[in-house]
């Protein structure tokens, strides 16, 4: 042991050869010529020693051990003039090298507008270690956005999954969001829902963030739990500022298709207190009232005579009302010239009420009669049932981080800690979930045809018997779902600590870096559901009636229920009717669990930097510790209350992960990349936990806790050459080997059997053997200041992804399908055209994203699929006065919709689809 440790000392004295007892240190800052804002990732060059450093965010930089002499100082920035200094450093001391860099032409490209906002975001990702692109807190502001997930879906390789036509999961590269990490001012987020590991970023306002970095590629000292990337989020401090700013943002949301107008505004600010000490804030507001009209329906089914229907066929007519608030507050110290301390807060409140009147028609025999486009039933030939009913549901989420750090760079040491705390949560109280109505119609002379030539939105008509199934006094109450608690927890602690040592040479710096992490999170779910059932008394729905505001294609919903129908029906009738304390009791036990996750996590790495060449390796390790409980409800109604026995699993493993990054710039303006590296994605919480749920339809759902992690081999190469001038185009390719992915799988009929229980539907996550994901991404960004007025404030942002996705699956005979992996679209595409000059801002954005598997099926007929989508958004601003300007944005200009559908019996036949209509938006913001 002491040999060794001789020899490690041994060669880093040797690779430190160039450091002499006479040395300086020379650091500085780089800013905007009007001194408004330091600028991060300039690249500051030390010319004759092939040395070369990166500002942080406050604009910072700082080379150790430089030799004493004179020496030429660079710095550069894209969309900037090239500046040099001569310098010259004493035998032992400190030179300050602050400079300021200008546009290119004498253009002020660093403090608003979009190509400020390029050129930053440029900067960052030319400076990174690896594959990353960067979207800023003034680019967010350029476009229309609801939210973070919103803005991601403009970058390279990045799209999201809609909820109700808003942007909620992000998707990078094409691979399903359980398989990306966020973290929030260095703090990993957990998830607010139950059943998920990613995390709804719906949830955090576009309005309260500085920067948001997708990092493609890991090094050894980032967590190694992303396969698709890693989604970083900065929110503000107040030495991103050169000066004091303040910034008031008002606006006005108007949706097409609900008619409501609803307000958002915003405030933020930073503050010095001193010259080493500082304050920055931010709250914004927004709520939001719309609707979707929907149409969904069961897998689908062939009749003996060769006709293709859905034996459940649902309308859904959705009032939602979204509000959330966000706050941060961020401290930051100057403890001395090398060592700051900073202190950032973050809290998050995302409620959502949601209405939903639906009428369900359900058919138990097929149908008499149809043809290719079409299918009728007759009551005379099976039962149909008709159900109307009412979601009363509100839903509270919070997402709250809290992280105390430091950072110390000498030049020589580099020292960096932090200590943090973040917790997430989902909570029901009193949601009404549905209350049922329904009437079934056997040899009553009801027929029903069924139009299918719209593959999207099936239309209905009552050949016979309409005034019985129209007639609310046929309806009697069936049973209500009342939601008493649905609490859903998840919160980590965490510490963390790196050390590095550089050794200046006189070919470039070479550093030594340790770290270690330790993470501690606990995950659960609680629910307390209450089902009451009518009992020997008929209740009609007559008196509980309100309007209907369904749009698609002139379809009735016939009778609905008031929204307020749930509450006043169970204050008028609640103490009389009988509680189902079977079914209660297994949908408040099924569905529980704990699970306890703690990660401990160690690396060391080598770094090699010089002017052209930056390489970065090492080893990560991290060991798992999970303990798991759930319930296993024995649903058995020879019982008089269903048995339940507590279940707990105990497991550990460790993993080791290499990693390889490899950066070179021949030129200052053209950078090559290398990466190879070894990463991973655990499995769902609630996926592993040991419990058991089934719904009123006897569809049921089981964890498992034997579920292996992804792992996955990951390689990334680029090129990326940066304009003279505001822009760049980039390529790069990435291919990634997945052992062990995890599937949903679906299994009905004679496969959806467990312990001799059978179900309708049976679903359980499953490692599948291997998948194989491989594409590329190409950029093209510049702003055209090279052409004459007014030409000279054009922009364009064009990426294209392409992703090849392959995983194979496996029945229980043992036969091999091979599927794309979930939430894998093959291609996607952003197209921005922007024009900033002088007061005007305009901007029109469309992003596309191809067809996906969504769910897996029990063959590929039976495979879930979402439709491709493009959306078109605009952003219009214009300068009033200094520092004020008007705003007007358009969201979804061409009433993009959602469909989904199986490619069954030789069509698209639909799964869901809705539609929402555009949204408008007209504000003014303020900065001073």
């Amino acid at each position: 042991m002491k040999t060794s440790l001789r020899l490690l000392a041994g060669l880093m004295a040797s690779a430190s050869f160039a450091t002499i007892a006479h040395a300086g240190e020379v650091a500085g800052s780089i800013a905007d010529s009007t001194g408004t804002r330091p600028l991060e990732a300039a690249t500051v060059r030390i010319v004759e020693l092939d040395r070369s450093a990166q500002t942080d965010r406050a604009g910072h930089f700082i080379f150790g051990e430089v030799p004493a002499g004179t020496y030429t100082l660079q710095a550069t920035y894209v969309g900037a003039e090239p500046v040099t200094r001569t310098i010259t450093v004493p035998q032992t001391g400190k030179v300050d090298a602050s400079l300021s860099l200008t546009g290119i032409g004498n253009a002020d490209i660093l403090v608003v507008g979009q190509a400020a906002t390029q050129a930053s975001s440029l900067s960052r990702k030319k400076a990174a270690d690896g594959v990353s692109d960067v979207l800023t807190r003034d680019a967010v502001g350029e476009f229309p956005d609801q939210n973070v997930a919103e803005s991601l879906r403009r970058l390279p390789g990045v799209n999201i999954l809609n909820d109700q036509g808003e942007g909620r999961f992000v998707s990078i590269r094409g691979l399903d969001p359980s398989l990306n990490s966020t973290s929030l001012n260095g703090v990993r987020v957990p998830a607010p829902e139950s059943d998920v590991r990613s995390v709804a970023l719906d949830v955090v306002s576009s309005d309260t963030i500085e920067s948001i970095e997708v990092k493609k590629s890991l090094t050894p000292d980032m967590d190694a739990d992303a396969i698709g990337g890693s989604v970083e989020i900065k929110t503000v401090s107040a030495f991103d500022r050169k000066k004091d700013t303040y910034s008031v943002n008002l606006e006005g949301s108007y949706n097409d298709y609900s008619g409501k107008i609803t307000p958002k505004g915003s405030l933020d600010f930073t503050k010095k207190l001193g010259d080493n000490f500082g304050v920055a804030g931010s709250i914004s507001y927004y709520k939001r009232k719309f609707e979707t009209d929907n149409i969904e329906a069961d897998n689908w089914d062939v009749s003996d005579d060769g006709v293709a229907y859905s034996p459940t066929i649902e309308y859904r007519d959705y009032d939602v009302e979204r509000t959330r608030i966000n706050g941060a507050l961020s401290f930051d110290w100057r403890a001395s010239d090398t060592t700051k301390v900073y202190l950032r807060g973050n809290w998050a409140q995302f409620d959502d009420h949601e209405y939903r009147r639906r009428t369900t028609f359900d058919f138990d025999e097929a149908p008499s009669s149809g043809t290719a486009t079409s299918a009728t039933f007759d009551d005379a030939d099976g039962e149909i049932t008709v159900q109307r009913d009412l979601k009363d549901r509100f839903e509270r989420q919070r997402i709250q981080s809290y992280v105390l750090g430091g950072d110390t760079d000498t030049g020589v040491w580099t020292f960096k800690w932090l200590a943090s705390y973040s917790k997430s949560s989902e909570e029901e109280h009193g949601s009404i979930d549905p209350i049922r109505f329904e009437s079934k119609f056997e040899d009553d002379g009801v027929a029903v045809n069924w139009d299918y030539a719209n593959r999207r939105i099936p239309t209905y008509t009552l050949t016979s018997g309409a005034d019985e199934v129209n007639n609310a006094a046929n309806y009697t109450f069936d049973k209500t779902d009342v939601t008493t608690l649905s609490d859903s927890q998840d919160r980590e602690y965490a510490l963390k600590a790196d050390l590095g040592r550089t050794f200046a040479t006189d070919k470039g710096d070479f550093t030594i870096q340790i770290g270690a992490k330790q993470r501690w999170r606990k995950k659960s779910y609680d629910a307390t559901i209450t089902t009451y059932e009518a009992g020997d008394v008929d209740y009609t729905m007559e008196d509980y009636l309100g309007t209907q505001t369904y749009r698609l294609n002139g379809i009735s919903l016939g009778p609905v229920l008031a929204k307020s129908a749930g509450r006043d029906f169970m204050a008028a009738y609640g103490d009389t009717l009988e509680i189902d304390e079977y079914g209660s009791t297994v949908d408040s036990n099924s569905s529980d669990y704990s699970a306890v996750e703690n990660i401990t996590a160690a690396y060391a790495l080598a770094r090699w930097d010089s002017d052209a060449l930056r390489v970065i390796g090492g080893l990560r390790m991290e060991r798992t510790h999970n303990e798991l409980t759930g319930n296993l409800v024995t649903d058995d109604d020879s019982y008089d209350l269903p048995p339940i026995e507590q279940v707990r699993y105990s497991r550990n493993y460790t993993n080791w992960l290499p990693s390889l990054t490899i950066r070179y710039s021949p030129q200052g303006n053209v950078v090559a990349r290398l990466a190879g590296y070894k990463s991973l994605m655990r499995p769902n919480l609630s996926d592993l936990a040991p419990r058991y749920t089934v719904n009123e339809d006897r569809e049921a759902e089981f964890g498992n806790p034997y579920l292996k992690p992804y792992q996955a081999w990951n390689l990334d190469a680029g090129i990326e050459w940066y304009f003279t001038g505001n822009g760049a185009l980039t390529f790069s390719g990435f291919y990634k080997s997945i052992d062990d992915y995890i599937v949903t799988r679906y299994y009905t009929g004679d496969e959806a059997v467990v312990d001799g229980v059978s179900y309708e539907e049976l679903r359980i996550p499953e490692n599948a053997s291997k998948a194989t994901v491989a594409g590329f991404e190409a950029s093209y960004s510049q702003a055209y200041t090279m052409l004459p007025a007014p030409f000279d404030g054009l922009l364009t942002q064009l990426n294209y992804t392409y992703t090849y996705s392959k995983g194979t699956l496996f029945d229980d005979d043992g036969v091999a399908r091979n599927i794309t992996l979930p939430s894998s679209a093959r291609n996607t595409f952003n197209v921005v055209l922007g024009y900033d000059k002088g007061p005007l801002d305009l901007r029109l954005a469309g992003t596309y994203r191809d067809k996906y598997l969504d769910e897996v099926g029990d063959s590929a007929e039976e495979d879930r699929m979402v439709d491709n989508h493009f959306q078109l958004d605009f952003s219009g601003k214009i300068e009033v006065t200094k520092g004020v300007r008007l705003t007007f944005d358009v969201i979804n200009i061409n009433n993009a919709k959602y469909f989904a559908y199986q490619n069954y019996a030789g069509g698209q036949r639909l799964l869901q689809f809705e539609k929402y209509g555009p949204t408008y938006k007209v504000g003014v913001r303020a900065t001073f």
